[in-house]
């Protein structure tokens, strides 16, 4: 039962960890880059939301890749 407990709370702690390594690329890129992908989604530019929806998907793909190693 408390390995059970153990596994659990690592689990969350470490996906804490991840959606953490996530916002935080996610902001710097919105730091370095000169356009404001926020106001322009909410403009209705869909290219925009593609390219920031493809920036979230490449730190999700790198922060697994790190977690699980």
């Amino acid at each position: 039962m408390a390995q059970r407990l153990t596994q659990l709370l690592l689990t969350i702690g470490w996906t804490f960890v991840g959606v953490l390594l996530i916002y935080g690329g996610t902001w710097l890129f919105d730091r370095l880059t000169p356009l404001d992908y926020r106001s322009e989604i909410r403009k209705g530019n869909v290219a925009a939301g593609v390219v920031l929806a493809a920036v979230i998907l490449g730190v999700a793909a790198v922060v697994v890749a790190v977690l699980l190693s």
